[in-house]
């Protein structure tokens, strides 16, 4: 692989959608025509911050040696491929990108979104990384939910529209109940290793059979949303479109796959999270 593969595979693509598609679904959700510049001020900072918590949780991951026992993709630090401080700082650089495309952000709309972006990148920084980090002791799911489908998708509407609106707050729930479903299928994968190594996520506190009940209903939530998001807006419909992309990784969790096998349904999960994602904007810009 080359250099700039090796941070590209590093900088784990399948996990992009959780960043884009808030941005995409919270600016369809805005009552006025979009800003682009706006809009695209927003992507920006989801996707470096994305790009910033995978650099992060690979430098922490790392150093802490709960990487080394991995099923999935070997990351950069556990692998040896790459030096922990160029991964610590490669972090550090998609943070100051989403922090810079913030503040300009903040300028043209309000200056209480730096306090926003700052608890993001806190946030993002002690999933697994500093002395007490939260996602090893099972609140990676509740903090995903929160930043990659509340705080993402309605403060993308909130730079379009300056206010908080109730359509903005019903489309983060599926939005965030898809980017849940991507950590519990990544955690579920990770199981057998996490609990050796000592990290309590989620998935190792409830259960293997739990944990698969979970995102079912995760997934399964998301669909169930949009008949109140049709009375905000009757396109929302069109999201369930992409309920037979969803039948091949249910099928695959609930069948019991484990390890290697549950990368493809981690990919498969990604994939219907953005079809969703754009049938949802779709939906809702049609609907004006």
């Amino acid at each position: 692989m080359t250099t700039l593969s090796i941070w590209f595979a590093g900088s784990r693509p399948r996990t992009w959608p959780a960043a884009v598609v808030p941005v995409l679904v919270g600016t369809a959700a805005a009552q006025e025509q979009p800003d682009f510049l706006r809009a695209s001020l927003a992507l920006v900072v989801g996707l470096a911050l994305q790009i910033a918590v995978n650099y992060a949780n690979d430098y922490s991951d790392g150093v802490r040696g709960t990487d080394d026992q991995r099923v999935g993709p070997q990351r950069l630090v556990a692998s040896g491929v790459v030096p922990p401080t160029s991964v610590k700082r490669a972090a550090f650089c998609f943070f100051g990108v989403a922090a810079i495309a913030g503040l300009y952000l903040s300028l043209l709309t309000s200056w209480w979104l730096l306090a926003i972006g700052a608890a993001a990148i806190v946030a993002a920084w002690c999933y697994t990384g500093g002395p007490k980090p939260y996602g090893y002791r099972g609140l990676g799911e509740l903090f995903v939910f929160v930043f990659f489908g509340l705080v993402a998708s309605i403060g993308t509407t909130y730079v379009q529209d300056e206010e908080v609106t109730p359509l903005a707050v019903g489309v983060s729930v599926p939005v965030g109940l898809l980017a849940v479903a991507l950590l519990i299928t990544n955690n579920l994968r990770d199981l057998p290793g996490d609990e050796l190594a000592g990290k309590r996520t989620l998935a190792v506190r409830i259960g293997d059979k739990p944990t698969r009940a979970l995102y079912l209903l995760a997934v399964a939530i998301a669909f169930l949303s949009l008949p109140y998001l049709c009375l905000l807006r009757p396109g929302a419909l069109l999201a369930l479109v992409a309920l037979p992309v969803a039948i091949a990784p249910i099928r695959s969790v609930v069948r019991g796959a484990s390890g290697l096998d549950l990368i493809p349904v981690l990919g498969a999960t990604g994939k219907l999270q953005m079809i969703y994602g754009v049938l949802l904007c779709i939906g809702l810009a049609i609907g004006i």
